[in-house]
């Protein structure tokens, strides 16, 4: 449980509708999504009015690209995703910006997985390519987990030998991943980044790798500046992609850290928080279909 984040009368409130926001940046689970991993009611007039006004929507995630562009395939058109934790960043197919592992490195991830797993921890690793993730673990309910988030995946017989540009590598625990899965990887934290971004997910990446990273890299693309982004978030991997934005938010259900990272505080994920805000912000009207 995380501790009950401060009231939103205690955060500065945005003006209604007199924001210059020309960037919008979601995280999805925990933050966009419900806990039922819903796309919140309303999402998708919303989105189309962000277009029309010219506001690009940009979704910023642990997911993989193909998993983003596939729940986005139908508004896709013109859309930045911030894929992997920002190791990956495509635009109409387009590859912005990414930051591959050294082979060495992601391989040692995995033998520190297949070590943990030896010593009896529920714990499986996923190594993500450009093109693939790559799994060695094949019982359904590791898959089950895997499919989730990563929807172009294979079973293969040693995840160290894959022919593709691995771009992080990430470890699903079935306990609480901050307190046992994340220490066993402090050997990695002296050189590269372990960030734990949810209850069962530590990610392996560059130093160099995160969704702040990523999300500098599009507004310098772009030629948008913080002031005019807009960014939510709830957990550890969120906090980078905070600084990049003016306006930040922190969702009410959001990790501690992130709340008090964050400028102000938007309503929990199972309350629509992030189109609600969107709404008051932009100054556009929330509908339900």
């Amino acid at each position: 449980m995380h501790a009950t984040p401060a009231p939103l009368a205690d955060v500065p409130a945005p003006v209604t509708g007199s924001a210059d926001i020309r960037l919008v940046v979601t995280d999805m689970d925990g933050t966009l999504l419900d806990d039922a991993k819903r796309v919140p009611a309303g999402l998708w007039p919303m989105l189309a009015e962000l277009r029309r006004r010219g506001v690009l929507f940009s979704p910023a995630s642990g997911r993989q690209y193909a998993t983003l562009a596939r729940e986005f395939a139908d508004v896709a058109e013109g859309m930045a995703f911030i894929a992997e934790n920002g190791t990956y960043v495509v635009r109409d197919g387009v590859e912005l910006s990414s930051d591959p592992l050294e082979p060495a490195v992601a391989a040692d991830a995995a033998r520190t997985v297949r070590r943990l797993a030896a010593d009896g921890v529920d714990v499986g690793a996923v190594v993500c390519g450009k093109r693939s993730a790559y799994v060695e673990r094949s019982d359904e309910a590791f898959l089950a987990e895997v499919r989730k988030y990563y929807v172009e995946h294979r079973v293969v017989d040693d995840v160290t030998a894959v022919d593709d540009d691995v771009i992080k590598v990430a470890l699903f625990d079935f306990g609480p991943a901050e307190r046992s899965t994340a220490p066993a990887l402090d050997a990695f934290a002296a050189t590269h980044q372990v960030v734990v971004s949810g209850e069962h997910w530590v990610d392996v990446m560059n130093r160099t790798a995160n969704k702040g990273a990523a999300l500098r890299g599009l507004q310098r693309e772009l030629g948008i500046t913080p002031a005019q982004t807009m960014v939510f978030g709830d957990y550890l991997n969120d906090l980078e992609m905070l600084d990049a934005a003016e306006w930040s938010f922190a969702m009410a259900n959001a990790h501690p850290e992130v709340v008090r990272r964050a400028r102000r505080l938007a309503p929990a994920n199972n309350d629509n928080g992030v189109l609600r805000t969107i709404a008051e912000v932009i100054g556009i009207p929330l509908r339900r279909a």
